[in-house]
This record gives structure tokens, sequence and C-alpha cells, in this order.
């Protein structure tokens, strides 16, 4: 069995490469794995960062969360801005911290990836 099939894709992260109304992905099961992978790391990468911003800077959980959304959909992001969000409310859950809404926007002039 290959790598590719023994990692479990959360359906929220899989939910970003299916359009309204389908069921399949837009992008095969290695891009969408490939991309996952990325994502998690991302977001395990930056709970240390988030911990120190919300301790140095003495500011809520939110806001450390809606600055790494910033950065994560500044101009040379490697994420998308479907994923930046994903990568931030993924950060929320390994640190214990409450989620950004269900409902939060890509910063609108933030040029990130495409999606």
């Amino acid at each position: 069995m290959s790598q590719d099939n023994q990692i479990y894709i959360p359906e929220s992260f899989m939910a970003l490469f299916v359009a309204p109304g389908r069921y399949k992905p837009t992008a095969s099961h290695a891009e969408v794995s490939a991309r996952y992978e990325l994502c998690e790391d991302m977001a395990n990468m930056l709970t240390d960062t988030a911990q120190n911003m919300q301790f140095t800077l003495g500011v809520t959980e939110q806001d450390v969360l809606m600055q790494c959304l910033r950065g994560l959909q500044a101009e040379a992001s490697v994420v998308s801005l479907p994923e930046s969000v994903w990568v931030v409310q993924r950060l929320a859950e390994l640190l214990n911290w409450p989620a950004l809404l269900n409902e939060v926007e890509p910063v609108p002039d933030a040029g990130g990836a495409a999606s």
C-alpha cells in the first residue's frame, strides 16, 4: 500500500476540493494529500508562534488567530485562501482555543495562492 493511501484526510479539508453540488474532488487524491500534509504541518508549526504571540503581545486568542490568517493570506503565501482559513481553524483546534467564526471570509485584497 502506498503512503498516500495511509493518510487520513479530514472531511473538512477534503471539502476545500469539492465544488458545490458535486461529490468528487476537483484534484487527484495525490494532490489533495500533498496539500493536506502541507496545511497540517503549517498548523502544527504555528502552534509555538501563536502561543508566543499571545504571551508577548498580551492579545486575545482570536486576535492571534486573525493575525495568523492575515499572514497566511499574504501575497507570497504557499496556501490558497480557503486553505489559509482551514490552517487557522486547525491551529485553534490544536491549541484548544475557540475557533474563528465559521463564516470567516478571506481578506479581500490578499494575493495568496489561487484556489
